[in-house]
Parts: C-alpha cells; structure tokens; sequence
C-alpha cells in the first residue's frame, strides 16, 4: 500500500526522497546545518525544487559548505562562484555565504558549537506541530521570528522570519510533517527514543 506523504513531495521522485530521508530529520552537526542554512538562502525567491536539483553543483561549488573555508573566500574565489551556472548566482546571495559562515564561528567560539545555539532556542526539544493539512501550516512563527531576529543582531544577513521557518522544518527544529503523513509519527518516536 502507498505509504501517505506531506502533498509537497509528490512533485517527482528527488522530492519524494527529500521528503522521505532528509526533511525533518534532526540535525546537530554545525556542518550540515550551515549548509542547509545556506541551502534555504539561496532558495529565497525561488522553489525548493530548484535548489534540490542543484544541491551536489552548490556542495561541490562551496567545498562542502567546510564552515572555515567558505568564512576565508577570498575575492577570486567569490567571483568564480558568480560565473558558476551549477548554483545561484546571485551575487547577495554568495556574499551572504562568506558573511554567515564568518558569522557562524562567531557563535561556535561563544557557544562552542551552532548547533548548541540553535537547539538552545527549543531546550533540545523538536516542536512537533500537529497540522492536518497543508493549508494550516504558516510561513512563519514565534520561534521563526526569535531566531532571525537574533541572527541579525549578530550580523547574519537575508536570514528573514520566512527562510528560518523553512530552515527549521528541515532540520528537524520543528516537525511540520502533516499527521497524516507517515514521517510525522516515525519521527516523534525517533526523538522520543534518542532522548
């Protein structure tokens, strides 16, 4: 039987899988986080599906999204990004890259991980939201609001309510996953057991 999944990812098979393996899924490695952060920035504007089908050209393009690497671009290196057709090239968008992950080991010398800070904004806790269809699911919250208003003062940049709530919804921070979708119940019962 067809196993019942969030109606966003039946557009094809790459999203199917996203929705299925990667979406939602707890993070806590600065890495990974840093660069589904920079993912969701770059999605500004544009759809999720877009970046997806660019994800392995950006991961190559930004040496794997290395936190120190991409925080010490120097001026060449943002060039030949802004002539990448792989990625996008938005020239925002890369400076936004460098300006974030300068401002990402900031967080790291204060809290000794992004990660410890992020989760710090949940007790370590996902939110799991209980939304029966798409429609209830918003563009933005509370939480989304904290969090970007906080990364601003620390000089982040195109790190707006909406592209947090994104960011947060894939990272695991909060379970969006509709209740009638099959990850949302696998996913409380992960995080129950992990705790």
């Amino acid at each position: 039987m067809e196993k019942e999944r969030c109606g966003w990812s039946h557009q094809n098979e790459a999203m199917t899988r996203y929705h299925d393996e990667v979406w939602g899924v707890p993070i806590r490695e600065d890495q990974q986080l840093f660069a589904k952060l920079m993912l969701d920035i770059n999605q500004a504007g544009l759809s999720w599906n877009t970046i997806l089908q660019k994800w392995d050209n950006f991961d190559h393009a930004y040496d794997h999204f290395e936190i120190a690497k991409v925080a010490a671009y120097p001026p060449e290196k943002v060039a030949s990004l802004l002539q990448d057709p792989g990625i996008i090239r938005n020239r925002r968008k890369v400076a936004a890259a460098v300006n974030n992950a300068q401002r990402v080991l900031e967080i790291q010398q204060e809290w000794g991980s992004f990660s410890d800070y992020l989760w710090s904004f949940v007790d370590g806790k996902p939110v799991i939201n209980d939304w029966a269809s798409l429609a209830e699911v918003p563009a933005t919250s509370p939480l989304s609001d904290k969090i970007a208003k906080d990364l601003k003062k620390r000089g982040f940049s195109f790190v707006g309510s909406t592209t947090i709530y994104a960011f947060l919804q894939a990272v695991g921070i909060i379970n969006d996953h509709l209740v009638t979708c099959f990850r949302h119940q696998e996913l409380v019962e992960e995080t129950t057991q992990s705790k």
